[in-house]
């Protein structure tokens, strides 16, 4: 079973919900830049562009590794890395730019609005520490 917690930023604020397995199915073999049509999240007139995620381990994706793969790569500061002391690069674990079932979080951004408000219509959480 395939599932993905969306992270949604409009501007200021964000939403976050997870996506069951009939709308995760729709993200898989996408890479980070392309476009995604909302009607497949139950969000009707809202366009999103991939802006990134992260695996299982935790490891973020990275736009310039094709594919679904890990690699350890040599980075200075970056998408993923933020080093101490300026200047220092090391080698670091990556994800490919490519959305497989290892992904569990998928970073989006709204590029063009629906008519309703993102409040309105985002299924939201309840957190379970608030009563």
């Amino acid at each position: 079973m395939v599932e993905f917690k969306l992270v949604i930023s409009d501007g200021p604020k964000s939403y976050a919900f997870t996506a069951q397995e009939s709308q995760a199915a729709g993200f898989l073999g996408k890479r980070i830049g392309e476009s995604v049509d909302g009607e497949m999240l139950g969000l009707g007139g809202y366009t999103f562009k991939l802006m990134g995620g992260t695996d299982r381990n935790g490891f973020p994706m990275r736009g310039e590794l094709t594919g679904a793969r890990q690699q350890r790569i040599l980075t200075a500061e970056s998408t993923g890395y933020h080093p101490s002391r300026a200047g220092t690069r090391d080698r670091r674990t990556f994800r490919g730019n490519t959305i497989s079932e290892d992904i569990v979080q998928i970073n989006l951004v709204v590029t063009s609005k629906g008519q309703k408000p993102l409040d309105q219509i985002v299924p939201q959480e309840k957190d379970a520490k608030a009563k």
